[in-house]
């Protein structure tokens, strides 16, 4: 039997929908039946019974925001006192030894705990990109954690098979062999890959770097993805030194390789692109490629200030990540918003993003940057994932009365009070329901420890 059962979510005091008209309507409501919104509009103007009923006043709605790009292990290291000042490439080399002790029980756990964070911050669609494998741990572990927790979940492949001793940036005992990653890419999309719409998993073929896997592998990763019509996703163009290892290794920026190798076009996305330059924001633009923009980590690391406002305008596909919890240490996607409209007010002014612009960045911009048309918008037809923020609390205090829509970008309240995930209650009153979070960070706690005490 398909599952029919209505949820009827009414007298909200402002439903924020991000439709194509970006309505915000006042004593709103969202009607939805087996997991899909079916209506959404002035509650009198909606059915007035569902098999569950559930009254929003005192609630700002919206859709669930996207994460478009993080590294969920590394919640196990965060604030490694090493890397805490360091750039990029001294502070990957700095955690490479400490990854060396993962496990894949830490895969799993570390999953849930940045999972637990992002959910509470009001995402309900993450990707993550996992791209070393040591102890025999797997992207299975990732997966089974995002299964249990309820999260909408992009999971990338990651890899890295160029070593120090070849060139690349990471130790040589960290890195696969290319036939090893190509093949378990392709277990893992044949094993768990769902191209449907609404899907709750889907796998994404992702090669780690310019600076640690090979030109070979780039070419043939592109080739795996396309021939199952999966995405592609990589980091690109991150900092002064990223773009340096580009022109000296391969005499080519960083958006010229990935056009020489296939790594352009709807099915791509890459994260970070600090330093896109103007040809490679017009290559974007013109090919549809997103950008993953990490403002959080880009400032933790002295990357700089991600040239958002020229892609924007250009019409590059631009969602928000919050990046690995080693490189900015938090999930709070919510918060990653806020950073962004501030970063591009510090580098371009202060009209350079409003508060609405950056929740677009972290709704429909997420969408769009993970291939999906059935997320990112309260609109009939969309996946039931959706948020509510308290509109009477401390953090709102003042603010709501004015603008309750800025208010949650400019004022960046703590957590969400409910968050609905595939029309499934996952935060109720504020409280995680679908795993026991103070025994997941008992755990996490636990195996941080034991990972930095082995090194």
């Amino acid at each position: 039997m398909p599952h029919t059962k209505t949820l009827l979510l009414r007298h909200a005091d402002l439903v924020v929908t991000m439709d194509l008209h970006r309505r915000e309507i006042p004593d709103g409501a969202v009607f939805i039946r087996g997991g899909v919104i079916e209506a959404v509009g002035p509650t009198a103007e909606l059915p007035d019974h569902a098999d569950e009923v559930q009254d929003l006043r005192g609630r700002i709605v919206l859709p669930g925001l996207v994460n478009t790009h993080h590294h969920m292990y590394q919640s196990l290291t965060r604030v490694v006192p090493g890397a805490q000042d360091a750039e990029l490439f001294g502070w990957l080399q700095t955690l490479y030894p400490l990854w060396g002790g993962l496990t894949p029980e830490m895969i799993r756990v570390s999953t849930l705990t940045a999972m637990s964070e992002l959910i509470l911050s009001g995402c309900t669609t993450s990707s993550d990109h996992l791209y070393l494998y040591p102890n025999g741990s797997r992207l299975d572990d990732s997966i089974e954690a995002a299964s249990e927790i309820g999260m909408r979940f992009h999971a990338c492949r990651g890899s890295m098979s160029v070593g120090r001793s070849a060139g690349g940036l990471p130790p040589d005992e960290l890195v696969e062999d290319e036939d090893a990653i190509l093949a378990d890419s392709r277990r893992l999309i044949e094993t768990w890959h769902d191209p449907a719409r609404h899907a709750m998993l889907r796998i994404a073929v992702a090669p780690c770097s310019p600076f640690s896997v090979s030109t070979d592998l780039m070419r043939e990763s592109a080739r795996l993805a396309r021939s199952y019509g999966v995405s592609m996703h990589t980091h690109l163009a991150e900092n002064d030194n990223d773009v340096a290892y580009s022109r000296q290794r391969f005499g080519m920026t960083p958006a010229e390789y990935a056009e020489s190798l296939g790594w352009v076009g709807h099915d791509v996305w890459h994260a970070h692109c600090v330093k896109l330059d103007a040809a490679g924001i017009a290559l974007f633009a013109r090919t549809g490629t997103g950008v993953a923009h990490c403002p959080c980590s880009n400032m933790r690391l002295a990357s700089g200030i991600a040239p958002i406002p020229a892609m924007r305008a250009a019409g590059v596909p631009v969602g928000l990540g919050v990046d690995g919890s080693a490189s900015n240490d938090g999930a709070d996607l919510l918060g990653e918003a806020r950073q962004a409209m501030l970063l591009a007010r510090v580098g371009h002014g202060p009209a350079a993003m409003n508060a609405r612009q950056a929740l677009e960045l972290a709704t429909l911009g997420g969408a769009r940057v993970l291939g999906r048309d059935d997320i990112g918008a309260l609109t009939p037809g969309m996946s039931a994932d959706l948020i509510a923020f308290r509109s009477d609390t401390l953090a709102l205090s003042g603010a709501a009365v004015h603008d309750p829509v800025a208010a949650l970008v400019f004022c960046a309240p703590e957590k969400v009070d409910l968050s609905l995930i595939n029309g499934r209650w996952v935060v109720q009153d504020g409280t995680l329901q679908t795993v026991d979070l103070p025994r997941v960070v008992s755990h996490h706690n636990h195996l941080a420890r034991q990972l930095a005490e082995a090194l």
